[in-house]
């Protein structure tokens, strides 16, 4: 229950921080999601081709045809900082547990 807590919080910030329609042209590199890597969060790079999604904004991203034909949600416009999974096990439970009363 603590992990879906905690995925849901990520969720929502990754909501809040995808660029809007604007800010992506043809000819850019961005870094998006592929639909088979929704859960992963495995992110895919590449130039944009075409711009598939006509609102200026979409909560889960703006989709996106690569050169290389692949289609993608754009989640940033700049290179992604790797977490590896040392890095993510260094929270400890006792922190999240003061933060959230769960009773």
């Amino acid at each position: 229950m603590i992990t879906t807590l905690m995925l849901y919080r990520d969720k929502q910030e990754q909501a809040a921080s995808v660029p809007p329609r604007s800010a992506i042209a043809i000819g850019t590199t961005v870094w998006g999601l592929e639909k088979r890597n929704y859960a992963s969060g495995v992110l895919t790079s590449g130039t944009v081709q075409r711009i598939l999604t006509s609102k200026p904004f979409h909560p889960r991203g703006i989709k996106v045809m690569l050169q290389d034909g692949t289609v993608v949600r754009v989640q940033t416009l700049e290179a992604p900082t790797v977490t590896t999974k040392e890095q993510t096990e260094t929270t400890s439970p006792t922190s999240f547990d003061e933060d959230f009363d769960l009773r």
